[in-house]
């Protein structure tokens, strides 16, 4: 798996009540910025910003937006499933796993604080969210208690699952909230009481792209 964060790559850079588009180079010590033409092709490099204590003079704080198509494994780890059919709320964490794709925002923020000694240290900060669908694969229990008596099977049965998630973005994993249905792929599916019944799920995503 890939991992999220900041990477080489094309963004949006607000400086100064100024907006850009800029390609940055992303080496282990230092953001190398250069200017773009209309047609995507990198010109002439704009700054140099070290990200270790400098006593170089400061720069306005910088901000780096980017819109991205992010494709993520998740899991499911906890689904609420509401008060069926005078049955009880359930919560429960039985083995899933789906493909989730959507539209994913990034913000990294470089600014700028002084140290006693009077160097400048600059501080990276990331923010990243995405909305979008998902769809896979999971089991869940079948019963008595779950088809309210109609069948005196007790097994694990095999779902196929669809929704909505939505995810905050930490550098290697994804953590958020899904709303979503489940298909019974049994013989057993129509009496099934949570067969495409709506529940909200817990679900956390690691990065394929």
């Amino acid at each position: 798996a890939s991992m999220h964060g900041f990477l080489s790559g094309f963004y949006s850079l607000d400086s100064s009540r100024k907006s850009a588009k800029v390609y940055v180079d992303v080496v282990e010590d230092q953001l190398d910025v250069y200017q773009t033409d209309g047609a995507g092709k990198v010109a002439n490099r704009l700054i140099s910003v070290p990200l270790y204590a400098s006593d170089s003079a400061r720069h306005a704080p910088m901000i780096f937006r980017k819109t991205s198509l992010d494709i993520d494994i998740a899991s499911i780890f906890l689904k609420y499933r509401p008060s069926v059919k005078g049955v009880p709320a359930q919560l429960s964490a039985d083995l899933n796993v789906a493909l989730y794709a959507g539209l994913r925002r990034d913000r990294f923020k470089v600014s700028y604080k002084t140290d006693p000694l009077g160097k400048q240290t600059r501080e990276l900060n990331s923010l990243g969210y995405d909305l979008g669908f998902f769809a896979g694969t999971g089991i869940t229990p079948v019963s008595p208690f779950t088809t309210l008596n109609r069948t005196t099977n007790d097994y694990s049965g095999m779902i196929i699952q669809m929704g909505f998630a939505g995810f905050l973005e930490s550098r290697f994993a994804s953590f958020g909230l899904a709303i979503g249905i489940d298909h019974l792929v049994s013989r057993d599916s129509k009496i099934w009481i949570y067969n495409h019944k709506p529940w909200v799920g817990f679900v956390v995503g690691i990065a394929l792209n």
